[in-house]
């Protein structure tokens, strides 16, 4: 007698005595494996096909090793990338003898082997003692109120700039020293104070004018301006 079994997305025709490897079955050597989607069994007096299983038809076997099969090497290769990668994979499997053939309403002859729990321990079965509570911790005592902040002083209003005539840099026209009027840049000062961060807030409102005041030289001509 023989039968079709499916396990692992696979289906395996089996008899009594087969050893077959199959995919990973969670176990341990010498555990015993029912395998119930059974498709198909046949023999002496006929061929029954399940639709798609054979109702109480099983077919029990004993786990003999879960182990890794044969290392498959996977090479990926992109041409003209300069992308190699080789990498090695191992596959778990199970190794199952199959030692019986269940037909639909027959006992099986093979007897489950129950694995015996280890006794407990008289203290661990013992129920523990509740501990007993804490005492409550004493409130703490209310802080006080933070103080008030005092509001902070009112910053003194800053100097206007002067009107200084911008004309007189390297490279500045009229219509250009109207240009960093509106910017707000009206003196010399102002330009002798100048950041890099200045110049590139300054840049993007009128584009060009950091290239200009690099090549100019404005920041050292201008402090000499401001001392007059």
């Amino acid at each position: 007698m023989y039968a079709v079994i499916k396990t692992g997305g696979k289906q395996y025709k089996v008899a009594e005595g087969d050893r077959l490897v199959v995919e990973k079955i969670e176990g341990e050597a010498g555990d015993q494996v029912v395998f119930g989607e059974v498709l198909m069994l046949g023999g002496d007096s006929g061929v029954t096909v399940g639709s798609p299983l054979i109702d109480g038809a099983q077919v029990i076997g004993e786990l003999v090793e879960v182990r890794k099969g044969e290392k498959v090497i996977v090479f990926k290769k992109r041409r003209r990338q300069n992308y190699r990668r080789t990498k090695g994979h191992r596959q778990w499997e199970a190794f199952v003898a199959i030692s019986e053939i269940v037909l639909p309403g027959a006992k099986p002859k093979t007897a489950a082997k129950a694995k015996v729990a280890p006794k407990a321990k008289a203290e661990e079965a013992a129920p523990a003692k509740a501990a007993p509570k804490a005492a409550a911790a004493p409130k703490a005592a209310a802080k006080p109120a933070a103080k008030a902040e005092k509001p902070a002083a009112k910053a003194a209003p800053k100097a206007k700039a002067a009107n200084d005539d911008l004309t007189q840099l390297n490279g500045v026209g009229p219509a250009f020293a109207k240009k960093l009027n509106a910017a707000g840049v009206t003196g010399f000062a102002q330009v002798a104070a100048w950041k890099a961060a200045d110049l590139d807030a300054l840049d993007a409102e009128i584009p060009g004018i950091k290239a200009k005041a690099e090549t100019g030289d404005w920041i050292k001509q201008a402090k000499e301006l401001a001392k007059g």
